[in-house]
């Protein structure tokens, strides 16, 4: 491993030397790395620009794990950039960066951004890019490669790969950060934090995808400033939830977020109902569904957010609901009014796309229906497009121990029955089942999508 002297300072904060660790002393190799990515650092190299993978991919290629993304880093500015590559366009403007497509993969190309300086030393300009709380809304100057490092969040996520000679750069400690599975910030947790507070989900996430320990210093800080969360656009933090909830590690992620005091600050209405007379019942439901989802990842299976926010969001449903039924309100309108006001409740936190809300309210609506079955109407609720999502979501409350069991393997049953059979099972249920139109009515049956929703 060669060091590399520091290139001075950057107002009073001394730069940190590079660690090169030559090829012949790392594991990665560029068949590791997809084709996508090469174009894209071989293209800036041949320009003579620096051109380097960084973070997160290498994090993963050294831990075993194959990379979902590759993201370049380059002294090239975005305009640079995109004028190299045709399939390219520049996005964002709190951090301007390049999206660069070789056919369906997307390689993100960003600018070395310039390490933040002490106030005193800030122009206008950047003043106004930060608000007084030390929020970060625009970071668009650019600096140097060590410069860049340091503003890096973790250590696990600041390591460097140069195309020009194969080796690793690591200016803060990055590869043995990761040999020892410890998550530690890059500079002062707090500042870090207010900076950018979703800083402090990111080091739940990755503690619970990479089963790496957070340092005392780094989460430390956490239930203090988490309610700094509530400054995050809801938009935003829905990205962030599926991340938590989407990518496999959704339990870890759930004990990560509740550890940290976290949670309260992404589902308010949901953690008060953890927390009260049901709360283990509704810990159950949601620990059930988180494992679901995740097993179903792990089989290839499509999953969808509309499944995990209306688990994370029934007991909310359910509170709101059995408020309105004993203020006399019928069942029907008092579940829609009691759903509306849940959304409306987590649309303050996280928002929820009304392609998701939708079906969520579906889901909510067919489990009022499901125990109705009389007649036609069970043929017509296992045609409905929400059903499966439906009968899985009955089945996680009943393995909760919210419903007593017994629907859920009628329902089981029902769906791998024939027409005759169904008739029958229809039959034997008697006549206070709220049947509605009479006789025997054959229908072309139709296999339920395999999908939570």
């Amino acid at each position: 491993m060669t060091a590399v002297a520091s290139k001075g300072s950057s107002g009073g904060t001394a730069l940190p030397e590079a660690r090169i660790i030559p090829r012949d002393q790392h594991p990665i190799s560029r068949k590791q790395i997809s084709r996508a990515a090469l174009n894209v650092l071989y293209g800036l190299h041949e320009q003579g620009f620096q051109a380097f993978l960084v973070g997160g991919c290498l994090r993963d290629l050294l831990c075993g794990r194959e990379p979902k993304d590759f993201d370049v880093v380059t002294d090239a500015t975005p305009e640079q950039v995109q004028r190299l590559f045709k399939r390219s366009r520049i996005i964002g403007r709190r951090f301007q960066i390049v999206h660069v497509r070789f056919g369906r993969e997307v390689i993100e190309v960003s600018t070395f951004r310039a390490f933040q300086r002490d106030d005193q030393e800030l122009d206008r300009d950047q003043h106004s890019a930060h608000e007084e709380t030390g929020l970060v809304l625009r970071d668009n100057t650019w600096g140097s490669i060590e410069e860049d490092a340091l503003r890096r969040d973790f250590t696990i996520n600041a390591l460097y790969y140069n195309i020009a000679d194969f080796a690793l750069y690591d200016f803060v400690g990055s590869r043995r950060a990761i040999e020892r599975g410890e998550i530690s910030l890059i500079g002062d947790p707090e500042q870090r934090y207010r900076e950018d507070p979703v800083r402090m989900l990111r080091a739940a996430r990755f503690a619970a995808k990479l089963g790496f320990r957070l340092d005392q210093k780094a989460s430390r800080k956490i239930p203090e400033l988490a309610e700094l969360l509530l400054q995050v656009p809801p938009a935003r933090l829905f990205d962030e939830v599926l991340k938590l909830f989407l990518s496999g590690h959704a339990r870890a992620s759930m004990q990560q977020l509740q550890d940290l005091g976290l949670f309260h600050f992404l589902f308010p209405e949901t953690d008060r109902s953890l927390k009260g007379p049901q709360g283990k019942v509704w810990e159950k439901l949601i620990l059930a569904a988180m494992d679901n989802t995740d097993r179903r990842l792990a089989q290839d299976k499509p999953v969808t957010p509309a499944f995990i926010f209306a688990v994370l969001l029934w007991p909310v449903t359910v509170a709101r609901l059995e408020k309105l039924r004993a203020d006399g309100m019928p069942p029907a309108p008092a579940l829609h009014k009691a759903a509306g006001w849940a959304l409306n409740q987590q649309v303050q936190h996280t928002a929820i796309p009304r392609r998701f809300s939708t079906v969520m309210r579906e889901m909510w609506d067919l489990q009022d229906r499901l125990p109705r079955r009389g007649g036609r109407r069970a043929e017509a609720l296992v045609q409905h497009p929400r059903f499966r999502a439906a009968y899985d979501f009955l089945l996680l409350r009943e393995q909760a121990g919210e419903l007593p069991a017994g629907l859920g393997d009628w329902w089981t049953r029902y769906q791998d029955a024939d027409e005759d059979q169904r008739e029958a099972m229809v039959q034997a249920l008697g006549p206070n089942q709220g049947a509605s139109g009479g006789g025997k009515r054959r229908r072309r049956r139709r296999k339920p999508a395999n999908s939570q929703g």
